[in-house]
């Protein structure tokens, strides 16, 4: 397992273990409560946000408390604490934890986006940028291990560029302040989500020059994940659950950007309508939702590529065992 995230993983399970809930507890109103931890917040979540706000959620009998970890660890911390029921992060720290041996490890059971969804933001408009004026430049790229630095590497790479020698990717900004770092003058580029990254160029603070998603193609970026006890403990929940998250899926894929942005627009209180709209464009312009959350071997590989290249994984983890799809291919019959 990477040393980094083992630490990390140390210290915030000691800091979440003051979290207060019940696992899958009955609420008075009827519905089983569950409890998720997503990575970030973002317009790149919209099948999740769609699946809350249009009662999908309710349809199948669950409540969702949803909290924001802000960095994969941070989720995964607190699943394995038990503080939380549901991590909503990359796969990769599911991989870690499989092969530090864990016996009660986390298994992926709904996948949500197939893509990176880091925009790389510059400090001025380039309508010819090449991933080639990054060489000598100094860019915010997230978490060491995270999937945003180990996907943008994979682009650097794939484009001829040496991360280590032909840039500087500084790791020493934490995720959440990266954007604010770039803006009080560090780094030359800085990758954002949306809708940060279009608020960024609307304010004329930074401007979006490529999409790190597109340029990486298909990556099992985000999904869903419990400890496999949990999973075995609540099979019925966990079925449930993936039924609304295919629901949300379905219902982003066959409704306009705008019908999106307004479905989802409570969870973004302060970004306008337009902006919103203008960011749902942005992540289907670039195929970055799955249409189902069945997450494919091919595509469990390809991420582990990623990783091995990006100096984070030793020894592959098995597709079978990280992995279960038992849910997700039910919702497809």
């Amino acid at each position: 397992m990477n040393k980094r995230f083992c630490r990390a993983l140390a210290l915030l399970m000691a800091a979440v273990l003051m979290l207060i809930g019940c696992v899958g507890c009955k609420k008075d109103n009827g519905l089983d409560k569950v409890r998720v931890c997503e990575v970030t917040h973002s317009i790149f979540y919209a099948p999740q946000y769609v699946a809350i706000a249009l009662g999908f959620f309710e349809e199948e009998g669950i409540e969702i408390e949803l909290s924001n970890g802000q960095g994969a660890d941070a989720v995964m911390a607190a699943v394995l604490s038990g503080n939380i029921d549901v991590g909503f992060a990359g796969p990769e720290a599911s991989i870690y934890v499989y092969n530090e041996g864990k016996k009660d490890y986390t298994q992926v059971f709904a996948q949500v986006t197939r893509r990176d969804g880091s925009f790389l933001i510059a400090r001025q408009p380039d309508d010819n940028f090449t991933w080639d004026k990054v060489r000598g430049k100094t860019v915010l790229p997230g978490r060491k291990g995270g999937v945003p630095y180990m996907a943008l590497e994979y682009v650097l790479r794939q484009n001829g560029i040496d991360p280590y020698k032909d840039t500087n990717l500084d790791n020493s900004v934490q995720f959440s302040m990266m954007t604010a770092a770039f803006t009080g003058g560090t780094g030359d580029y800085v990758t954002a989500f949306e809708p940060t990254a279009s608020m960024l160029q609307q304010e004329g603070k930074g401007y979006i020059v490529a999409s790190v998603g597109e340029a990486s193609g298909d990556i099992p970026y985000t999904a869903y994940f419990a400890k496999k006890s949990y999973i075995e403990e609540n099979s019925d929940l966990i079925q449930r659950f993936t039924n609304a998250v295919y629901k949300g899926q379905q219902w982003v894929a066959t409704h306009t950007d705008a019908e999106v942005a307004e479905a989802v627009k409570d969870f973004f209180a302060d970004t306008s309508i337009e902006l919103l709209t203008a960011s749902v464009a942005s992540y289907r312009a670039i195929d970055a939702w799955n249409t189902d959350p069945v997450m494919s071997e091919e595509s469990f590989n390809r991420l582990q590529i990623v990783m091995t290249q990006a100096g984070e994984l030793t020894k592959t983890a098995d597709y079978d065992k990280v992995v279960n799809n038992t849910f997700a291919a039910q919702v497809k019959k």
